[in-house]
């Protein structure tokens, strides 16, 4: 996989440089955010994140919260159902959201990607594949038993986590709020204030005005708003919208990876194989260029590199990264 790379980064033929706005003054008080790079309170700078698994079946529309998420993770579920999708929403600053979700169960890829951010993992179950992820990678996580709120759906699809309930849990269970180790920063961010502009950092950026992700069950795309310069997530053929807030669910940043998947059992069970390495895109202000990522355990962090095998910098703001299983990277459309 590390030859597919490479070769995949000298066809793109890039050159590295590097282009930045002034830089603002940030507020007393904060700090930059391991998530986004931008400023937030310094009162919660050592709480660790939540990663909330949320349902991405039309029954479970809309999504509740999810404009309000730092990073959102998107993943085949399954291999069956038209290998159907299912988000992980991440929080750095959870405690005042009132409602996200609704939640379902977690695979042993979420465990894996929520380990790199030493965050607790919010699902309600998952299969016994599970159980070796949990072990391996010692991470946190609170199952089941959140909010039932009648919506006229299926109880599949009627559970939340409310307001105060993961502090709740956290203290019942004797999980620790708090960074139990120093992670850093998720990305390599540019600073505060700053843009790399991937024209000039890397001259074979090419210009993306939508992404269509092979996703047959929801038809997830990502389509570039010039008003906002973020790329607003799209599924069942519209613009999805927090249930919530009405806001759009919108992302500064965008990373796909190509990532072979292996199936468990004839019940559709997978996982993604995200340790190791691979080719990927990383997208931003209009603009996509090829990267390369690497992840050298089930904790280690994913990173992210240019053709030189310098870490890029990735513009703050929201980001979004979905898995694209490798038989259908041929299927991503860029336009």
């Amino acid at each position: 996989m590390f030859k597919k790379a490479a070769s995949f980064l000298a066809a793109a033929g890039l050159a590295l440089a590097t282009a930045f706005t002034s830089m603002p003054v940030q507020a007393a008080g904060t700090y930059t955010s391991e998530l986004t790079g931008e400023p937030i309170s310094t009162s919660i700078q050592n709480q660790r994140p939540i990663a909330v698994m949320i349902d991405n079946d039309k029954r479970a529309y809309p999504h509740y919260g999810l404009a309000d998420a730092d990073i959102v993770y998107e993943f085949v579920n399954s291999t069956l159902n038209s290998r159907v999708t299912r988000l992980m929403a991440v929080y750095k600053d959870w405690t005042n959201e009132t409602r996200i979700g609704n939640i379902r169960s977690t695979r042993p890829t979420n465990i894996m990607t929520a380990a790199e951010l030493n965050a607790v993992l919010v699902h309600d179950g998952g299969p016994f594949y599970n159980n070796a992820y949990f072990s391996s990678t010692g991470i946190a996580h609170l199952s089941g038993s959140f909010a039932r709120i009648h919506n006229g759906k299926a109880r599949e699809f009627t559970e939340y986590v409310t307001k105060g309930q993961v502090a709740s849990r956290l203290a019942s269970a004797g999980i620790s709020s708090s960074y139990t180790e120093t992670v850093g920063n998720h990305f390599n961010f540019a600073p505060y204030g700053t843009e790399v502009n991937l024209l000039q950092a890397y001259g074979s950026a090419v210009p993306v005005a939508k992404v269509t992700l092979p996703y047959a069950h929801t038809n997830s795309q990502l389509v570039y708003n010039g008003t906002t310069n973020s790329y607003d997530y799209w599924e069942f053929g519209a613009p999805c919208v927090d249930g919530l807030t009405k806001t759009a669910v919108s992302f500064k940043n965008v990373i796909i990876q190509d990532v072979d998947l292996s199936q468990l059992d004839r019940n559709g069970y997978l996982v993604m194989n995200c340790v190791g390495s691979g080719i990927a895109y990383y997208i931003t202000d209009g603009l996509m260029v090829p990267v390369t990522w690497v992840k050298s355990s089930y904790t280690d962090k994913t990173r992210y590199y240019d053709a030189a095998g310098k870490e890029i910098q990735v513009n703050c703001g929201k980001t979004y990264v979905t898995y694209c299983p490798s038989d259908t990277w041929s299927q991503i459309v860029v336009q």
